[in-house]
């Protein structure tokens, strides 16, 4: 039987040796359908046609609070199911996951916006929606203005933003919540050369708080952030190591 648990992993040691995030012989496995037909037929019965796809495979690590941990792997070695799961947006089909604290997701940036509401109101739209308390949604939505850097566009219907717009929005709202965990998937690619500085220096902060960091990047920019990487390859755990010794191993970047 598998679970997912927002709690900590049994443990002995002191709660600050504690690991904050435990992954315990997990696997993913997916249905594979051919089209809409297919998969409105799994519904009543069970095909054994279906062609399954194994996403992550016995993948076990521990990760205690306040470390960089950067994820890296080929498309489709199962980064982005791991960090799904950590989020809370998938569970395992088998094993084990323990989370501790609030997990702040930079995934799909612009995920959950209403184009016919402003700015200022998708920010205090999504605190609501996450459960936040009103002083904390009051502190996060000036710190998400002051950061996203809008100007008057924030009282206006985001429907009429650029693309780009939209995503500086979701990075400001998203970074400024507070977390205990912090998960990053491929976001730095956001705005200019001056906002894109902006938004390391602001994950800079976090690491220096103690804030759990996630970082999953196909840039070398993980070496500025993190100081132990995690290597997936089909699925499973193929190294865990310290960033040199990891990406020594990595094809794309080794050498």
């Amino acid at each position: 039987m598998s679970e997912t648990k927002t709690e900590n992993a049994p443990s002995t040691v002191t709660e600050e040796e504690a690991p904050i995030i435990v992954f315990d012989n997990v696997t993913k496995e997916y249905t594979l359908y051919r089209n809409s037909r297919e998969q409105f037929a799994a519904l009543f019965y069970r095909s054994k046609k279906l062609q399954k796809h194994m996403a992550l495979n016995g993948v076990s690590f521990s990760i205690k609070k306040g470390e960089s941990v950067a994820i890296i792997g080929r498309n489709g070695a199962g980064k982005s199911t791991l960090l799904k799961m950590i989020t809370g947006v998938a569970f395992p089909t088998t094993g084990d996951i323990y989370v501790k604290g609030r997990v702040s997701a930079l995934l799909e940036l612009t995920a959950g916006f209403v184009g016919d509401m402003t700015g200022r109101e998708n920010i205090r739209f999504k605190c609501y929606v996450l459960g936040l308390r009103s002083a904390e949604i009051d502190d996060i939505e000036k710190k998400a203005i002051d950061f996203a850097e809008l100007g008057e566009y924030i009282d206006q219907p985001v429907r009429t933003y650029s693309s780009g717009m939209r995503v500086r929005l979701g990075f400001a709202i998203n970074i400024n919540m507070d977390p205990d965990i912090l998960v990053i998937d491929e976001a730095l690619s956001v705005g200019d050369n001056t906002f894109k500085k902006k938004c390391k220096d602001k994950i800079n902060e976090l690491i220096k708080k103690h804030v759990t960091v996630l970082y999953v990047s196909h840039s070398k920019d993980i070496q500025d952030f993190c100081s132990r990487c995690i290597y997936l390859q089909n699925g499973k755990v193929i190294f865990d190591g310290t960033m040199k010794e990891t990406l020594a191993k990595y094809p794309e970047f080794a050498g």
